[in-house]
Parts: C-alpha cells; sequence; structure tokens
C-alpha cells in the first residue's frame, strides 16, 4: 500500500503555519511532474545544523539553504529535505523578496530534484528556475 506523507519537522524554533496548505500544494506539484508522493520530510533547522549534515555527509565545507536526499524508486517520490530557515531568511533579504515566498521556492526546489531535475550547469539552473516559478504559482490554486 502506497502512503502519500509530507512531514515538517523543526530542528529550529521554526513552525510551519498552515502545513495542510504546504502539504497539498507539494503534493499538486508532484503529480504534476506525473509523478507519485511516496513519503517525503522536510526538516527546517539552522545554519550551523546544515552545514554539518554538508560538511559529514557530501564532503562541503560550505553553508547552503537546501541539502536533499533523495530516496525515490521509480515514479514514487521519496526522502528527506533539510532547509535551513535561516538561509532562506537571509536569501529573502538579498532577493528583495518576502520570506513565504523564498521558502516555497527551496521547498519546491528539493521536490523538484527528486522529479529529476538537476541544478549544476547554467541549462539546468535556467529549467529549474523556470520550473520553481510554474509551480510557485500553483500554491494559491484553490485545492
Amino acid at each position: 500500500m502506497n502512503e502519500e506523507i509530507i512531514n515538517f519537522y523543526s530542528e529550529n524554533s521554526f513552525e510551519l503555519e498552515d502545513q495542510t496548505l504546504y502539504e497539498n500544494w507539494l503534493k499538486e506539484v508532484i503529480f504534476s511532474e506525473g509523478k507519485k508522493t511516496g513519503e517525503i520530510s522536510f526538516i527546517f533547522c539552522d545554519d550551523e545544523y546544515l552545514l554539518k549534515i554538508n560538511q559529514d555527509y557530501l564532503d562541503h565545507d560550505t553553508y547552503t539553504d537546501i541539502i536533499s536526499f533523495d530516496n525515490t524508486v521509480g515514479n514514487i517520490l521519496n526522502g528527506d529535505i533539510f532547509i535551513s530557515t535561516q538561509r532562506v531568511q537571509e536569501n529573502a533579504e538579498t532577493f528583495k523578496v518576502p520570506f513565504s515566498e523564498e521558502l516555497k521556492r527551496v521547498l519546491v526546489h528539493g521536490i523538484l530534484h527528486f522529479s529529476g531535475y538537476k541544478d549544476k550547469t547554467t541549462e539546468e539552473q535556467e529549467l529549474m528556475r523556470e520550473k520553481e516559478e510554474e509551480k510557485m504559482k500553483m500554491f494559491h490554486v484553490e485545492q
């Protein structure tokens, strides 16, 4: 039996409000990519927490806003997505957008990675940005 579960956990003081709204939106995004929701966990944390994961698991010594561990099997998306809310806040200020908008971008970015999109080359990054914009517009759609 395939359970469709999207979890939100917090390793810092951040609490995602309206979790059901985000969960429904992310499931809609997954469906729009022709994929199925398995079990996906979003873990909100601070910069130091995510830096340690980056160092321990990816051998990178840099701060980042998101690290995803993809356990997708076939078309069923599964995995853990760690998000530094500190970094999201800083990026929101840098790009002069509301925190909520930058958070949606990062949430959907993780889902797009699980859906097979990459962001290493300039072309891949451009496609990823286009997809993020497209999927963020789905957020206000009535469920």
